[in-house]
């Protein structure tokens, strides 16, 4: 019998048209609520390994050494804890070096060694970042898509998706409201 192999996660966090960043680079306007942020937690707490790109590495490495972390509520406390016991492996060929532990950098994405990782992986992993992460789902990768939708239009700014040359066809997993008016949808990638 095969042993199951990790699940690659895309998990994005956006506005209701589709924008991880409005046209300013600005995100502020997605900071998830307690609810929401506690629902993230759960999601997260399986993934083993992130997959990154250079810019979300530097956005996501705050969560390495969070200032006045002991003052925050528990729910960040929480996730500042799973982001600092998974593995990272940054994509770039122009970061000069990484600057946190459990990280490995690597010049080349190269589909064959995540489809290597995902083999041996008692983890799932994910992969964060939207330049990236269209190249997973081109390259046939990705297992699950996670949207969380914020109640906001943003008008422009930087896709969640690939906008040109990539289908996938997916199926609806599940589907979850919360007070503040985002919502979650997960789906399985078709065919996988």
């Amino acid at each position: 019998m095969m042993a199951p192999t990790a699940m690659l996660v895309y998990s994005a966090l956006t506005s209701l048209d589709s924008f991880i960043e409005d046209a300013d680079g600005d995100f502020s306007w997605a900071a998830p609520g307690e609810e929401v942020h506690a629902f993230v937690n759960e999601l997260e707490r399986s993934i083993g390994t992130y997959l990154y790109g250079r810019r979300m590495y530097e956005t996501m490495n705050y969560w390495q050494d969070p200032p006045d972390l002991t003052a925050q509520p528990s729910y960040v406390q929480d996730y500042a804890g799973i982001w600092q016991e998974a593995e990272k492996i940054v994509y770039s060929r122009t970061l000069e070096a990484v600057v946190t532990p459990r990280t490995r950098l690597e010049r080349e994405f190269v589909p064959q060694a995540i489809r290597e990782l995902k083999a041996t992986s008692a983890h799932d992993l994910s992969v964060g970042g939207a330049e990236l992460a269209g190249r997973a789902l081109e390259a046939g990768l990705v297992d699950e898509v996670h949207v969380i939708a914020a109640p906001v239009l943003v008008g422009g700014g930087k896709a969640a998706f690939p906008q040109h040359g990539v289908r996938v066809d997916l199926e609806l997993l599940e589907e979850r409201r919360f007070a503040n008016g985002t919502t979650f949808t997960r789906y399985a990638i078709r065919g996988m």
